[in-house]
Parts: structure tokens; sequence; C-alpha cells
């Protein structure tokens, strides 16, 4: 009997430990300390070009499909993971010189572009922030904060 009950706890926390809080992050150089939702949204579907001191804006995401995408698609996004991967390859389309939106395989990769690419931000779990880059304010607040739109429950 103890071991269904133990069973049934696990499947009832799963979800919340999936649900993850999401930073916004830059490139260490960038003068970006703020966005604003309806601009990130901007950002992340590649329609928004320069950064107001003329940097050219890079979007370092994970895979649409990835499990760790849920949060982005149904708040930044609001499409499906098939749709947004679509909207990615058109908004790289013709962009030779540097693409609008980069895919990486995990967040440690996002850090790492975002790092080196001058203009660059990407959404990563708070917990694999590093000193490497900054945190961005989204909509006025920073992560874990109450009210903050990335927050993962």
């Amino acid at each position: 009997m103890r071991l269904r009950h133990l069973i049934a706890v696990l499947c009832l926390c799963a979800p919340l430990a999936s649900a993850r809080d999401l930073a916004l992050v830059a490139n260490k150089d960038s003068s970006v300390k703020s966005v604003a939702l309806p601009e990130l949204v901007k950002i992340c579907k590649g329609q928004t070009g320069k950064w107001p001191d003329g940097k050219l804006v890079t979007f370092v995401t994970l895979n649409p499909a990835a499990p760790e995408m849920k949060l982005v698609l149904q708040k930044i996004y609001g499409m499906s993971a098939d749709e947004v991967t679509s909207l990615i390859g058109t908004a790289n389309h013709g962009r030779n010189d540097r693409p609008a939106v980069v895919v990486v395989d995990n967040d440690e990769a996002v850090v790492r572009k975002v790092q080196s690419t001058p203009g660059a931000v990407g959404l990563v779990d708070v917990y694999s922030i590093t000193g490497a880059v900054s945190v961005v304010k989204v909509s006025g607040k920073l992560p874990l904060e109450p009210g903050y739109v990335l927050h993962g429950n």
C-alpha cells in the first residue's frame, strides 16, 4: 500500500518539477536592461532588427520542440512548436550576415552563444545563469519577483 501512495505522490509532483522559471539574459556589453513583454515577443519572432544603440538583435533559443520550451510557446509565441520552427525559418530567410534567431541544444549553449554574440539575448532556466551574461528585466520585473511573466508555475 505504501508503494502505491509513493507512486501517486510522484505522479502528482512530476509536473511541478518540470516547470521552469525563465530569465532573459543578454550579452554583457548590452545596454539593454529592461524589455517590455510585447517587445520581447517581437525579438523572439525575429521582428526586431536592431537595438536602440544600433547593435544587431539575435535571439538565442532552444529547439521549439524541446519539452523545456512549453512555457515559451505558451507565453511568448502563442503557437505550436511546428509553427515556431516555421517562423524561425522565415525570420532567418535572407539574413546571411547574422540570423535573427539561433537555435541551440541546451541552456548552457544559450549562455555561451549570448556571451559571445554582441546584441544577443536568450531565455534560460534561472539556474543556468552565470556571470558571463546579464539578466534583463521583463516588463519591469526580474525572475522570481512576484508577477514576473516567465514564471513557470
